[in-house]
């Protein structure tokens, strides 16, 4: 599991042009998906061989007075309860200020690692001793940056990841599936979990709200151990609908970050909605094997072509996850809750499916007679041939005369394939195209 690191402070101190710095650099191992649309919160970050989850938290906007400490305790909050270490952004150029000093009191008080970071400190020598004030808040050493000219990052950097743990990676129980129960707040999330939790008849054991804002389930099903990580607990009204959808992607982050198969809960009544593309796009780019599953199907009217017409739309929104099987069900009455519990053992299993290299170049050498790979310009696409790296998700190195004329299409082509030779039904495919003779 990669730790989690937020970005908070008020509005215009630069938090977002930190976060698009740290994202948008080499250090960054950003990678966009085709038909993903969102606006990016979260970024993978990569500084000296450590590897961390970026969370630009947003603007901690006041409104009006008497509404001040309930939106600075509200960004607070989701920046504390998700992150492992929170990098607060203050702004030299107007000092400690109110705002500054609610936002530190908060901070203070959690047991979270704290990074202060004065931005905006364009002249290392000259603004010295303006950054020395922001002692005052009582967070500790404040670290000079300038997020726009890219100075002191390096430093900045350097004292996050001296809180990360030293194996980042917990040790987890191997023959325990972790579940993320992802999707828009009020979906059924929890009933869910609770109907699972509920009706089987070996409860192990109930652990409450962990560091992440998830409340962690064990439960042992037919000899199965599963934890079931609740994403829930966006309960509470905002007038301001994207900071809604801000905290439930941060909380889908954290979540599907710990897991090995993803739920998401989609609401029969509403249908798929882009928010719903949003969060799937994070189990997506993240490999994680995924489920969708229509909750609510009890209560909304059907006739024969209901549920064609639902498996079409979840078709066009979500058309990069493909791969990700669908389920109706209902979280209170029961319905199809067994049928959701075995397609997460097959998907589990497929995540983690490795296939010989021999088979494998029987199915891609076959693959090429039916479709022969593409020429550009006269230059034919030799493929070589192909060896799995990796599992979790499933990585496949294909060794090719040049990179350049392996197409997306042919590359989808070659993925069709390996589904219809060895299934993989719920996990997304990685591959890694290699020259002949070009190093690792």
């Amino acid at each position: 599991m990669k730790p989690i690191v937020a970005v908070v402070g008020r509005p215009n101190v630069g938090k977002s042009t930190l976060f698009n710095r740290l994202a948008g650099e080499r250090i960054s191992i950003v990678q966009d998906t085709p038909g993903v649309t969102r606006d990016r919160i979260y970024a993978d970050v990569e500084w000296l061989d450590k590897k961390f989850t970026l969370i630009d938290t947003g603007g901690m906007e006041p409104g009006t007075e008497d509404i001040i400490l309930k939106q600075i305790l509200q960004q607070a909050e989701i920046a504390i309860e998700t992150a492992d270490v929170i990098v607060f952004v203050v702004d030299v150029k107007t000092g400690v200020i109110e705002d500054d000093m609610q936002v530190a009191n908060i901070l203070r008080r959690t047991n979270k690692p704290i990074v202060l970071a004065v931005n905006k400190v364009d002249n290392m020598r000259k603004d010295n001793f303006e950054v020395l004030e922001f002692y005052n808040l009582g967070i500790g050493d404040p670290i000079a940056i300038s997020a726009g000219q890219a100075l002191g990052l390096g430093d900045l950097l350097d004292e996050v990841t001296k809180h990360f743990p030293e194996d980042a990676d917990y040790e987890d129980d191997e023959n325990e599936i972790k579940v993320a129960i992802i999707g828009k707040p009020n979906v059924g999330k929890s009933s869910l979990v609770n109907k699972i939790l509920g009706e089987e008849r070996h409860i192990v054991s109930n652990i409450p709200g962990t560091t992440r804002d998830a409340v962690d389930s064990p439960i042992e099903i037919d000899g199965q151990k599963y934890v079931f990580i609740d994403t829930a607990g966006m309960r509470r009204k905002s007038k301001i609908k994207e900071e809604i959808e801000r905290f439930s992607i941060i909380r889908a982050v954290a979540a599907v970050e710990r897991c090995d198969v993803a739920i998401l809960v989609i609401d029969a009544n509403e249908g798929i909605t882009d928010q719903d593309t949003k969060i799937a796009g994070i189990a997506h780019e993240r490999g994680k094997a995924a489920i969708v599953a229509v909750n609510k199907w009890d209560s909304i009217e059907k006739d024969d072509k209901t549920m064609n017409k639902y498996l079409k739309d979840i078709g066009n929104e979500l058309a990069y996850m493909p791969y990700a099987p669908r389920v109706f069900i209902s979280a209170h009455t029961g319905q199809r809750i067994n049928r959701m519990l075995e397609l997460i053992q097959t998907v589990h299993e497929n995540h983690a499916l490795r296939i010989s290299t021999g088979v494998l170049n029987d199915v891609l050498i076959e693959a090429m007679a039916m479709q022969q790979p593409p020429a550009d310009k006269g230059k034919q696409l030799k493929i070589y041939y192909m060896t799995q790296v990796g599992v979790k998700p499933p990585t496949f190195v294909i060794f090719v005369n040049d990179r350049e004329l392996l197409h997306f299409s042919y590359r989808r082509y070659i993925e069709n394939q390996l589904r219809e030779a060895f299934g993989f039904v719920g996990t997304p495919i990685h591959f890694v195209v290699r020259e002949k003779g070009e190093k690792d």
